[in-house]
């Protein structure tokens, strides 16, 4: 089903393209709007195939373990990296960021819209404001790093181990509602 409506996008996308070529004055109107119906047609049936493939329980389930597992790495690697973050050279922790959590950040945001509907739309919200926070204090520990702000690398990693402890407590919340 995706594949054809990629296909009916695609097709009305460039027969949209080659009518309007036909005369830089004109345009055949009657021609042109049931190729852009056709186009419509395909997103509509992309995203109810999309929608249908987010609620397949394997594919929800897989994404719950990913999730779990994201998070749980990401924690015990910031624990492990606040630990010593004294030790760190400060330039160097933009190289510890991108070894410890690229994987992790990158697995998490890949399943998180499964979320939505293993938890409900309130329980999604309350965990991804922690994690976006969490998130961008890491970010915001490699762009110090890089400008050698060594007091704001301080700061800033001890900001994501909270934010991110908060998220886990409300995972794990949604976990045992959802339960």
């Amino acid at each position: 089903m995706k594949t054809v409506a990629y296909l009916l996008v695609m097709l009305s996308f460039l027969a949209g393209a080659f009518l309007t070529s036909l005369d830089k004055l004109t345009l055949d109107w009657m021609t042109f709007v049931p190729v852009m119906l056709v186009g419509v047609v395909g997103v509509v049936m992309l995203k109810r195939a999309e929608a249908a493939e987010a609620r397949c329980s394997e594919k929800l389930e897989h994404h719950r373990g990913e999730l779990k597992g994201a998070l749980e790495n990401i924690l015990k690697n910031l624990e492990e990296l606040h630990g010593r973050k004294d030790k760190v050279p400060t330039y160097d922790m933009r190289f510890e960021i991108d070894r410890l959590f690229r994987d992790d950040l990158n697995r998490f945001a890949d399943a998180r819209d499964s979320m939505k509907h293993i938890f409900g739309l309130q329980a999604y919200a309350d965990i991804m404001s922690s994690f976006a926070a969490g998130e961008r204090y890491i970010n915001r520990v490699w762009s110090a790093s890089t400008d050698g702000y060594v007091d704001e690398v301080l700061m800033y990693v001890d900001k994501s181990l909270d934010q991110f402890h908060h998220a886990k407590e409300e995972f794990d919340k949604a976990v045992k509602a959802a339960a």
